[in-house]
């Protein structure tokens, strides 16, 4: 894995392209025939150079709206009737997919995750396998977050993230994240028209995140806050990432090959994540949250388990086993694991050093084996 972005000029690299829903639909929310067979062609183009390229998609709710008078204007807000809708548009959207590229001669195959692959070690290596014998047939890998199940993805634009974890599951050397700007800009251009173009991303930070405002359009459940947290979690497993624009012309050839100002790059961070890391921080939401004490805090980032004495106070309701967020006492999330108990008993031993608390009692909250401490937080 090489993890530069000009290294990816190569024949023989792969390359995982996402491309949002805004970026594939008209002014009215149906699917663009057009943007499909654009980023179909550029595909096929990389693969006639040698590349492997999986395509990460969005757009299933956009293709079953107007097969079910769901259009424009009257598309519904219930979770459970765009979950329905999803159904219908997944089958719709593969079959453009399958034809555009079958005229232009590529075999295309479709690929449904869910966050539960990637936390499964079983399942991960399972969906790991299916990829990489799909791109050693020759197939263009067609992926989306199973939107039937995963009520995530439409609320949140997960497809972003989903991108970055495919990108460290098939060991990609580049991902680009296509959208609909020419990439991260200084200033939101809905509030600020004089905004330009960041070429390079060398760190993150929370004004970087807040600059880059919500979902785009009303049709994109995404946006650029979302790609920035994909390519966080893509450099932390060592790959490239370029945000860019997809109506620009070549887009996905010229960031194949490092071309200057074709977007955002953000290069792999030396700082690497194994990828059980990867899944505790990136794959699933938290259902509570831990605060701690400082010192808590500076014994987490030297690599130690959270004690309960160190805690503080323990948001939310959940079970042993579940993902939650590590705060410190002014409320910055720095960390996220896996409880070793249930949040009742974690409320209860609070604060306790071990001899004081009664036998059976949790003395460790999140051991380290099962916390991240989360990069540049």
């Amino acid at each position: 894995m090489t993890g530069g972005a000009s290294d990816a000029s190569e024949a023989g690299r792969t390359i995982v392209a996402k491309i949002g829903t805004s970026s594939i639909t008209d002014d009215v929310g149906a699917i663009d025939r057009a943007s499909v067979e654009k980023l179909c062609s550029e595909v096929a183009d990389l693969r006639s150079g040698g590349n492997r390229v999986v395509v990460v998609t969005s757009g299933a709710i956009a293709a079953g709206l107007p097969e079910l008078g769901m259009g424009g204007d009257r598309r519904p807000a219930s979770m459970e009737t765009l979950q329905a809708v999803a159904t219908v548009g997944q089958s719709a959207l593969m079959g453009m997919y399958r034809e555009v590229f079958a005229r232009l001669g590529v075999v295309a195959g479709q690929v449904l995750l869910v966050p539960l692959d990637f936390v499964i070690r079983s399942q991960y290596v399972h969906a790991a396998a299916t990829l990489r014998k799909l791109l050693d047939l020759g197939v263009v890998p067609i992926v989306n977050e199973n939107d039937a199940v995963a009520d995530d993805e439409i609320r949140w634009g997960d497809n972003d993230r989903l991108a970055a974890l495919v990108a460290n599951l098939v060991q990609a050397d580049l991902l680009v994240l296509l959208t609909d700007t020419e990439g991260v800009l200084t200033e939101d251009p809905r509030r600020n028209s004089d905004a330009s173009l960041i070429e390079e991303i060398v760190e993150f930070d929370q004004l970087l995140t807040s600059r880059a405002g919500g979902a785009g359009t009303p049709r994109g459940s995404g946006g650029m806050a979302s790609k920035l947290t994909a390519a966080r979690v893509a450099s932390l497993s060592g790959v490239s990432t370029v945000i860019a624009d997809a109506k620009r012309p070549d887009v996905l050839a010229d960031a194949a090959a490092g071309a200057a100002g074709v977007g955002t790059l953000v290069r792999a961070s030396a700082q690497r994540l194994p990828a059980r890391k990867l899944w505790i921080g990136f794959a699933v939401g938290s259902q509570g949250e831990i605060e701690v004490d400082a010192g808590a805090r500076a014994a987490l980032e030297r690599g130690k388990s959270l004690l309960a004495i160190g805690v503080k106070q323990v948001t939310g309701t959940f079970d042993a086993g579940a993902p939650v967020e590590v705060l410190d006492e002014d409320g910055t999330v720095f960390a996220k694991g896996l409880t070793r108990h249930s949040s009742d008993d974690l409320r209860t031993a609070a604060g306790h050093r071990r001899e004081d608390l009664p036998p059976g009692a949790p003395h460790i909250a999140i051991h380290a084996n099962d916390l991240v401490v989360l990069p540049n937080s």
